[in-house]
């Protein structure tokens, strides 16, 4: 399981958001390119990168930001919020972006969700934001009605290869993981599932690794102190090795 530690942008800093809330953020940082390099230094070898301020109003307002996290560090990089184009796909993947996120685009949108898949394979990613079983889009701020393990079969039938699942009343908010939701999903799909939600605690990384899922997003964790991240990536290497 790989570990991917979070910056949420909003405004060129790195925030968390309390459950999804833009009325609950908080400030951890005025240099994201600086956390970005010290999760590197921790031993870091991904990044899960959101936009807010896209996935909020559409657009890459973050985008020079990312473009410089990405140009000083060696991070596999996974980007999210606002890509609703193809367009935005390529000029992401040309700064050399591992992988790109689509959230409410692959809900609105199933066509561009799918000229995506078919032109950029794996290098497409859906996220699958929950709240009480439904899918949610737009920063969170909107529910979909869409039952979240059915569109998540929709979505592997697409030949989508990595979702990242969150399970929003979990995220930001310190209560650990929703263990049930990530048992379902691995026992009823085959592709890659990142967890993504409450990871508080270096057990809960544990309990991830020991489900199944290929990732896990870890975010206000860190930068509280509950987790360190240097700690939890030997943990968690150290379990699979046995």
């Amino acid at each position: 399981m790989e570990l991917f530690p979070a910056i949420d942008l909003s405004g060129g800093k790195a925030v968390r958001l309390l459950q999804g809330d833009y009325d609950k953020m908080t400030i951890y940082s005025d240099s994201p390119v600086e956390t970005a390099e010290s999760f590197e230094q921790a031993g870091a070898e991904y990044l899960h990168l959101v936009d807010l301020d896209g996935a909020k109003d559409g657009g890459t307002p973050n985008f020079e930001l990312i473009r410089e996290i990405s140009e000083k560090t060696s991070l596999g990089i996974e980007v999210g919020g606002g890509i609703r184009s193809i367009e935005t796909v390529e000029r992401y993947l040309d700064i050399g972006v591992m992988r790109v996120i689509l959230g409410t685009s692959a809900v609105t949108d199933p066509d561009f969700l799918g000229k995506a898949v078919s032109r950029f394979g794996d290098k497409i990613a859906v996220g699958v934001d929950m709240k009480n079983g439904c899918v949610a889009t737009h920063g969170w701020t909107q529910l979909s009605g869409l039952n979240g393990q059915i569109f998540c079969m929709r979505l592997q039938n697409m030949g989508v290869k990595t979702l990242i699942c969150t399970d929003i009343s979990r995220d930001g908010a310190l209560r650990g993981i929703n263990e049930a939701l990530y048992r379902d999903m691995t026992a009823g799909l085959s592709v890659d599932i990142i967890a993504s939600g409450g990871v508080t605690t270096i057990n809960d990384l544990l309990k991830l690794s020991q489900i199944g899922v290929a990732g896990a997003i870890v975010g206000k964790s860190i930068y509280t102190g509950s987790i360190d991240l240097k700690k939890a990536i030997e943990a968690v290497k150290k379990a699979e090795s046995r």
